[in-house]
């Protein structure tokens, strides 16, 4: 769902290491288009955790978003359909998803960081983020600290609680499973405001006009698509693919469907 950052968890960690030291590169002795290893024959499978809008949502049924249509450009060069699991971000922000063979990569609008890094490789990075404060429409919040005495919430497991925590003695910290519950908790009052990344904010005041963006924090902060430690046929594949994106315009014209606008140089 930014982000969505690592949080250290030595013994998971530790166990995807163990784990990975015991078992084989093998998935189902099938391989995809390329000599790729791919979990399922003739499947690309995304580990993602819904809601995420504008980088993965279900709409009548289906999931897309910006993060989905990036993968099917990786799908399609491979020549096989992108499957989406939707799971638990702890699962992924740990590399857990990748030791048991759940998924071959994960898209799910997630900050490049030195802690999840140690669990997973990254494709190059393919969207800079930054984070937000959300609130109801004339609330005057323009820094975490002007919220002090008051409840700020943030999502689980995010660069945004990361920052909320760094910057908001004295602030009422409200912590929230996934985004939808923030989104609704900052609508309805239940917290003054919300943090969480840009993109995913700006999506949402389009659609609920009595909530503003109020402050942007220039925290440097890029996605990347993850891969299992060690994979580097399909993390090397992932890089050939957003390169040609990039270059062919295809990468401005999905930033384009999603956001509104071409991405800044």
């Amino acid at each position: 769902m930014s982000a969505r950052s690592a949080l250290p968890v030595i013994a998971v960690a530790t166990a995807v290491v163990v784990l990975a030291g015991c078992s084989s590169t093998k998935s189902d002795g099938k391989k995809g288009s390329g000599g790729l290893e791919l979990v399922s024959s003739g499947t690309l499978k995304t580990c993602t955790h819904l809601p995420y809008a504008p980088f993965q949502v279900k709409k009548d049924g289906k999931v897309v978003g910006f993060d989905v249509d990036l993968v099917d450009l990786v799908a399609k060069d491979l020549g096989v359909k992108q499957e989406i699991v939707n799971t638990p971000f702890e699962g992924i922000e740990t590399g857990q998803d990748f030791t048991i063979r759940k998924c071959d990569l994960a898209a799910a609008g997630m900050t490049i960081t030195a802690a999840r890094d140690k669990v997973m490789d990254f494709s190059d990075p393919y969207f800079n983020a930054t984070q937000a404060l959300l609130t109801k429409k004339g609330k005057p919040v323009k820094k975490v600290e002007d919220l002090k005495g008051k409840k700020l919430g943030y999502q689980k497991a995010t660069t945004g609680g990361i920052y909320a925590k760094d910057h908001g003695k004295g602030v009422e910290l409200v912590e929230f499973e996934d985004l939808g519950l923030l989104l609704t908790a900052v609508k309805s009052g239940q917290v003054d405001a919300g943090i969480n990344d840009n993109g995913v904010l700006f999506d949402y005041v389009k659609q609920n006009p009595d909530t503003k963006v109020t402050a942007e924090f220039n925290t440097g902060e890029h996605y990347g698509i993850g891969v299992r430690t060690g994979n580097d046929a399909l993390r090397k594949k992932i890089n050939a693919v957003l390169k040609k994106a990039k270059s062919d315009g295809s990468y401005d014209r999905i930033y384009k469907k999603w956001f509104g606008t071409t991405p800044q140089s």
